[in-house]
């Protein structure tokens, strides 16, 4: 069987690592093609032996781009298109039907409550959606609360299937090494408490109300690692602080980086599923957050050292202060890691690549209160 995975871009994600550890565990042959921009991530994946085209498309009305997809998927001869992302999905559908590939699966990564990969769902995006949508197989949402959302955008409950995000929990596995050699880098004293997220700094992270809640702290060291269209207006939000907020950009060490932090913190009001939260608590950091279904769709029990806070600098302030010294040892992992270990989820999406639905752990939604 052969598969070609079809993703706007490939600069540092959430679906484009999900993309990157699903390619380390195929058992089929892979090919991926990149329609805007293979960035950093494009060299881990050939470094993997597995083949990347980039389409260089130049926006959402380069059509000329579409029978390029099209000639790739008839010259790959492949059994099974998978796309990641909103365009990829739109034109990767089209070109499948177009180049006759029976086999066509979509995972939506990234649909939010009124938008969609941090951009708002207006009409014709939501029709758009829809119409190409069913030119598909399956769509794979990554948790309950995504299904829900793609069920409210009128795709048909019985054309989804919930294949949740996964990780491998020995890459994010605390090593004191680690922390102690990415603090030196970064000149933080071993003595002090460090607080930190990555993420795409886009408003719905909020990393505004996260810098103001620090800012009222005595002392410690605030980590944003991330890029993304907001970063010019938060580093202006957190100048009066100097260093003591660090903008690290795009980074390929996150295990590194959860490493040299205390606690992990994300405010974020927008979230399809929330794989950094699973690498922290890997990490064995704690977590403060205000939405994140990877923990807010288990019992509470599997994620026992994540604090749910509202959108209050408040809240936030003072659950910041009780982290105002590194512990003194890393706490043990807790059981939702092992919830989302991505092996047994790669497994599924290779059944759902052979024959129909996977059979796979998709525990029902619960209303849980943190």
């Amino acid at each position: 069987m052969r598969v070609l995975h079809v993703i706007t871009g490939l600069g540092q994600g959430g679906a484009e690592r999900q993309l990157v550890g699903l390619l380390r565990r195929a058992a089929v042959e892979c090919e991926v093609v990149a329609l805007t921009n293979a960035g950093s991530v494009a060299g881990e994946i050939r470094a993997l032996g597995v083949p990347v085209h980039d389409l260089g498309m130049r926006g959402n009305r380069d059509l000329a781009a579409l029978p390029r997809l099209v000639r790739i998927m008839r010259d790959g001869r492949f059994d099974v298109v998978h796309t990641h992302l909103y365009r990829a999905c739109v034109f990767g559908r089209i070109a499948a039907r177009m180049a006759g590939i029976r086999r066509i699966v979509a995972t939506e990564h990234s649909l939010g409550d009124g938008e969609i990969e941090g951009r708002r769902a207006h009409v014709a995006v939501r029709a758009l959606y829809r119409a190409t949508e069913r030119l598909g197989t399956v769509t794979v949402a990554v948790s309950p609360t995504v299904a829900e959302r793609l069920r409210g955008w009128g795709v048909p409950g019985d054309r989804i299937t919930v294949i949740p995000n996964g990780l491998d929990p020995a890459e994010f596995a605390y090593a004191a090494d680690r922390r102690a050699a990415v603090r030196a880098d970064l000149g933080i004293d071993a003595g002090e408490a460090v607080v930190g997220a990555i993420g795409r700094l886009v408003p719905s992270k909020r990393f505004d109300l996260l810098i103001d809640a620090f800012a009222d702290l005595p002392g410690g060291t605030l980590l944003l690692a991330g890029d993304g269209p907001e970063r010019a207006a938060l580093e202006r939000r957190a100048a009066p602080l100097g260093r003591r907020v660090r903008f690290l950009g795009e980074t390929g060490d996150a295990a590194g980086v959860l490493a040299a932090l205390d606690v992990y913190a994300v405010p974020s009001v927008q979230e399809t599923f929330g794989l950094s939260v699973l690498e922290a608590m890997a990490s064995g950091l704690p977590v403060l957050y205000t939405r994140c279904p990877a923990v807010d769709d288990v019992p509470a029990e599997l994620a026992p050292y994540a604090e749910r806070l509202p959108t209050d600098v408040a809240a936030w302030r003072a659950a910041l202060a009780r982290f105002d010294r590194p512990p003194a040892a890393r706490l043990p992992v807790p059981p939702v890691v092992a919830h989302y270990d991505l092996d047994p989820l790669a497994r599924a999406l290779a059944d759902l690549y052979g024959a129909g639905r996977p059979t796979v752990r998709t525990p029902p939604r619960q209303e849980t209160h943190r």
